[in-house]
C-alpha cells in the first residue's frame, strides 16, 4: 500500500471545516441558476483563477460573494452532502463543522433555513457513510458583539443540535476578547467554545481565546510557536490545535509548505490535527492536506497516525466513542 492510500483509508476526524467553503465553483453555478442570482463570474475556470490570495481578507471577499448562491434549505442539504461525500472518501468518519449563520442571516436567509439544511445533509451522510457529524455555530469577528448575540438568539431552538459556538472571519484588528462575554453566555448555555486565534494575529490572540473565551480547541494557532511559555502551556493542557495546511500556504500564513511547523507542532508535544479549513478555496480536502504535509516534511506512518489519533481526542464525542474510534484507528495502523 502506498503512503497515498495509506492516508485515504487512515480513520480520521475533520474539526476545522467551514461548510460554506466547500462550495465548489460547479455548485456555485448551480445554485446560482437554480435560484436565479448573478455571480461576478463567467465560469469555473474564471471562479478557480480567482482563487489567488495574498492574505485572509482577500480570500474573504470572494467567499462572502460565493456565499449568497446559498438561498433555500435545498441548498445547504446539497452543499452539505457534496462535502461530507468528498470527506467519506478520505476517510473522515467524524467531522465537526462549522457554519457562518450571521453570512446568511445579513441577506435575508433565515436562521432555521440555514440549519434545517445543514441538520438534514448531515442525517443523509450518517446514513450513507455511517459519517457522524456536529455543529459549530461560528460568530463573525467583523461584525460587533450585539450581532454575535442575536445570532445567539437565533439559535435559541437549535441548541440541542448544536455543539459548540467558534469565532472566525477577519483576524486583524478584532481579538477574541471582544467576544468574551458572548463566549460567556455560551458556556451558559451549555455549549463548547473554539476560536481562531493565531492564523495571522500574534500569539496575544491565543493567550485571550485560552483565558478570555475559555476556548476547548483552538482553531490554527500557528503563531503559539513564537511564544516558548505559550507552547509549554499548550502542551502541558493539551489543548488541541485544528491546523489547515493548505489554508496556511494559500493564505501566505507559510511561504512555502517545506517551512509548515506541523512536524515541529508534534515534536513539541502539542496536539495538532489536520483540517481542510475551507477546502473549495484552498486547493485540497482533508487528505490532500496530510499528503501535502506529508510531502513536505517528511512525516512517516507513525506521525500521520497520531495525526489522526489526535484528532479523535480533541473532538467532542463521547469518551467512549472516541475509544472506539481509536482501536478501529490502531487496527487499521497494524494491519498497515
Amino acid at each position: 500500500m502506498t503512503d497515498h492510500d495509506f492516508i485515504a483509508g487512515l480513520p480520521k476526524a475533520e474539526l476545522h471545516l467551514h461548510i460554506e467553503g466547500s462550495l465548489e465553483p460547479e455548485l456555485m453555478f448551480a445554485l446560482a441558476a437554480r435560484n436565479g442570482v448573478a455571480i461576478p463570474f463567467a465560469s469555473v475556470e474564471e471562479v478557480r483563477a480567482a482563487y489567488s490570495f495574498s492574505r485572509l481578507q482577500d480570500f474573504l471577499d470572494i467567499y462572502y460573494k460565493g456565499a449568497d448562491v446559498l438561498r433555500t434549505e435545498a441548498d445547504f442539504h446539497d452543499l452539505a452532502v457534496a462535502y461530507f461525500d468528498r470527506a467519506a472518501a478520505d476517510g473522515v468518519v467524524h467531522a465537526e463543522i462549522m457554519f457562518d449563520p450571521q453570512t446568511h442571516t445579513a441577506r435575508g436567509v433565515n436562521f432555521d433555513t440555514v440549519i434545517a439544511g445543514l441538520l438534514s445533509g448531515m442525517a443523509a451522510a450518517e446514513a450513507t457513510h455511517g459519517l457522524t457529524s456536529r455543529l459549530i455555530l461560528s460568530f463573525l469577528r467583523h461584525l460587533d458583539e450585539a450581532d454575535a448575540f442575536a445570532t445567539l438568539e437565533m439559535a435559541r431552538p437549535w441548541l440541542d443540535r448544536i455543539t459548540a459556538v467558534g469565532l472566525d472571519s477577519s483576524e486583524l484588528g478584532h481579538p477574541p476578547e471582544k467576544f468574551a462575554r458572548v463566549f460567556a453566555a455560551a458556556h451558559a448555555l451549555g455549549l463548547r467554545r473554539v476560536a481562531h486565534a493565531g492564523e495571522e494575529g500574534p500569539p496575544g490572540y491565543v493567550y485571550q481565546a485560552l483565558d478570555l473565551l475559555g476556548v476547548d480547541r483552538l482553531d490554527h494557532g500557528n503563531r503559539s510557536l513564537e511564544d516558548p511559555a505559550l507552547v509549554a502551556r499548550l502542551a502541558r493542557t493539551g489543548m488541541t490545535l485544528t491546523v489547515c495546511p493548505l489554508s496556511n500556504l494559500k493564505l501566505c500564513v507559510v511561504g512555502d509548505m517545506a517551512d509548515h511547523p506541523i512536524d515541529r507542532m508534534l515534536r513539541e508535544g502539542l496536539r495538532a490535527t489536520i483540517n481542510s479549513d475551507d477546502p473549495a478555496y484552498f486547493g485540497g480536502y482533508v487528505a490532500d492536506n496530510y499528503r501535502a504535509a506529508a510531502a513536505a516534511r517528511g512525516l512517516d506512518r507513525r506521525d500521520l497516525a497520531m495525526l489522526a489519533r489526535n484528532s479523535f481526542l480533541g473532538s467532542f464525542l463521547p469518551d467512549d466513542v472516541v475509544a472506539t474510534h481509536l482501536a478501529a484507528l490502531d487496527a487499521y495502523v497494524a494491519a498497515h
